[in-house]
């Protein structure tokens, strides 16, 4: 059912924005990218074209924005077809989906926060068995950010183990996400991390927000990575090993080369990771 995951090293995310920069960049500028197939089934003409070259040049992730796992509404099978031959025609060898919901009669454009409770757990566990059935393949599911938080029978990390355990799915772990709730809700990020399942974490995405007040940060995917990330995610190598990093921008996309320097950049604290530590005395 499951299929072997291949993606290593530093991605990048793939938007329309970039395309043209992507398609002339060297080669082993990234090790791979990510897409979101939502945006990209059916997409034809000059986009369709670049798509299809970069998937031939690099391993393709991919990231889904609107199946709602946790949502009440029936999972969309028609939708689900269309992913799965998504990937099977790019040979992706990850999908992933956030765990939260985002439809409810339509959809609510945006990525709302589940109440962390056994119900839930349940409920949404069992949402992603069918999805995994329905793909014929392992899923990782994303810890989202979140400011307005639902009712709360356990912690968010307890409740994340137990939809992952439920589900018998992985894990992509956003860092950045990470920091900003550990900020907004009070808890801490190391913490969070030290109790993250290794052996579910199939990738990780690190991105920028803006810090709106000291006790308040937003998750916008829309600036340069902070300090307070880029310390978590090498952290994050020591307990969980090298996994796979993307690095996420979705606006105020500036030069290719300065995104690739971030990209270098995991590059390094993954490296830094692997090299024993030098003992004295």
């Amino acid at each position: 059912m499951s299929t072997p995951l291949s993606l290593q090293g530093a991605g990048l995310g793939l938007r329309r924005g970039l395309l043209p920069e992507l398609l002339t960049m060297a080669p082993g500028a990234v090790d791979f990218l990510e897409c979101a197939p939502d945006n990209w089934i059916g997409v034809g003409g000059t986009y369709g074209e670049g798509l299809a070259h970069l998937a031939e040049r690099y391993p393709l992730a991919c990231h889904g924005l609107s199946l709602s796992l946790g949502g009440p509404a029936p999972l969309d099978h028609a939708f689900l077809r269309q992913i799965r031959d998504f990937l099977e025609r790019y040979h992706v060898p990850l999908f992933s989906e956030h765990l939260s919901y985002c439809a409810d009669d339509g959809h609510l454009y945006d990525l709302i926060p589940m109440p962390f409770t056994d119900e839930a757990v349940r409920h949404t566990a069992a949402r992603i068995k069918e999805v995994q059935d329905a793909l014929g393949r392992r899923i990782a599911v994303e810890n989202i950010s979140y400011y307005a938080a639902p009712y709360q029978a356990m912690s968010e990390i307890d409740f994340l183990r137990a939809v992952l355990d439920e589900a018998d799915c992985d894990l992509l772990l956003d860092i950045n996400n990470v920091i900003v709730n550990a900020c907004n809700h009070r808890y801490d990020a190391a913490d969070f991390l030290a109790r993250v399942p290794a052996e579910r974490v199939a990738c990780l995405h690190v991105a920028g927000h803006y810090d709106e007040a000291p006790d308040l940060k937003i998750d916008t995917h829309g600036a340069s990575v902070k300090a307070d990330v880029w310390s978590l995610l090498a952290r994050a190598y020591q307990h969980l090993g090298s996994v796979p990093t993307l690095l996420e921008r979705d606006f105020n996309l500036p030069p290719l080369p300065e995104l690739l320097t971030e990209v270098d950049y995991i590059r390094e604290l993954q490296i830094a990771a692997q090299v024993p530590e030098v003992r004295h005395g």
